[in-house]
């Protein structure tokens, strides 16, 4: 029989155990680094089709990483995610409107499904839980830690407002800045006073003309998480937080100097002190690969999902499968879902479709095109070499 032929009759064969992984984890959203019963249900259902499970991985509570190697052949590696977001319903609870759950059921999906195959393949299928993808983002310390290094591709599937196989994620740095001044009665002695709130606003000020003159993919963006006590008190400590995006690193670098060069001249005129620090990883932008998207896109269209974007459509969000896809080839791709309302990931309106049967879909035929791509690489002499040539070559 046909290998990709009968991948598909295997996940066809699985589809209520995939199914019930998304519903799963739908069902008990967790914030991100908190996400104990997801993970926890993930490694049981991996340890069930064979995979030897390193748990704790790189040191955090619900990351882990799942083998299963045959051979000397390349390194398939899925990467899981299953955090969630806050603030939905009347009692703001977590859940899952990024999706993060079909993301976790198509990874996991697709490495049960090919473990299937194991001993018909020349190679090594690896599924990694990342944890945190919304906030301090798992991948980063990885990453840090060299766990891609014995990774020849990672692939990763996400749902969205259209197929894509060019997605653009920027780079970001996320800086926290703090103020200090002198706290004084506001009215009676104002005089007395160094005005840490003072600071914060010249300094919007200062990235409200910076701009202007910035690159049209960049980004800055941030609050106040603290302004002071009281009215009638001048206050001695304020505190916010900025987003800072680029489409490169190499500009991010530039464009988080100037920023912080702004927040060092509110304090010189304000009188005060600043100090600053990231408060969550910095993020690099998702580095594509042409030969990679043409099989993608290949193995999309096999499985009968068509109309796909394949070049770069603009400015988007962040994410850290960036960070992976600079030192490894990573193969990350939009799904749409064809719903009835226009609506999008994070929308609270999302969350009725994340885990809908048209989500369910959408879940098989990507396990089945991810899957493809990886048969491919597994049974072509070359292939494998063109990738990581051009990776090397793209900047």
């Amino acid at each position: 029989m046909n290998l990709k032929k009968e991948m598909y009759e295997i996940e066809d064969s699985l589809k209520q155990e995939i199914e019930n992984i998304s519903h799963y984890i739908f069902m008990n959203p967790e914030l991100g680094n908190e996400e104990f019963k997801s993970s926890k249900y993930l490694i049981n259902v991996l340890e069930k089709y064979g995979f030897i499970i390193e748990k704790n991985y790189c040191g955090m509570p619900t990351a882990f990483r799942g083998e299963i190697n045959k051979g000397s052949g390349p390194t398939i590696a899925f990467l899981a995610e299953y955090d969630a977001l806050p603030g939905y319903g009347a009692a703001k609870k977590p859940g899952h409107a990024c999706g993060h759950n079909w993301i976790a059921a198509s990874t996991c999906g697709a490495a049960i499904v090919l473990s299937k195959l194991i001993n018909k393949i020349n190679g090594n299928i690896v599924i990694i839980g990342t944890p945190a993808e919304e906030t301090t983002g798992g991948k980063v310390p990885m990453v840090e830690k060299g766990i891609f290094n014995d990774i020849d591709i990672v692939l990763q599937m996400h749902l969205e407002g259209q197929n894509n196989v060019a997605c653009s994620t920027l780079a970001i740095d996320c800086i926290k800045f703090q103020f200090r001044g002198k706290a004084s009665h506001a009215s009676s002695h104002p005089e007395e006073g160094i005005n840490a709130l003072d600071a914060i606003n010249l300094m919007y000020a200062g990235i409200g003309c910076l701009r202007q003159h910035i690159t049209k993919d960049a980004r800055i963006h941030g609050i106040i998480t603290y302004g002071g006590a009281a009215p009638n008190t001048v206050p001695d400590f304020t505190e916010c937080k900025f987003h800072i995006r680029a489409g490169k690193r190499k500009y991010l670098d530039e464009l988080t100097q100037k920023v912080i060069n702004i927040a060092k001249g509110a304090a010189l005129m304000t009188g005060t002190s600043v100090c600053y620090e990231k408060f969550e990883n910095s993020f690099d932008e998702l580095k594509n690969l042409p030969s990679l998207q043409d099989i993608m896109v290949k193995n999309l269209k096999e499985v009968g999902i068509d109309n796909i974007i394949t070049s770069g459509e603009g400015a988007s969000g962040s994410s850290d499968i960036g960070n992976v896809s600079q030192i490894c080839p990573t193969m990350y791709t939009e799904i749409a879902l064809d719903i009835p309302e226009k609506c999008f990931v994070h929308d609270e309106a999302f969350l009725k479709y994340v885990d809908s049967d048209e989500a369910y879909d959408k879940l098989h035929k990507s396990i089945k095109a991810m899957c493809g791509v990886t048969l491919d690489i597994f049974t072509s002499d070359s292939l494998l070499d063109k990738i990581k040539k051009e990776f090397k070559n793209i900047k």
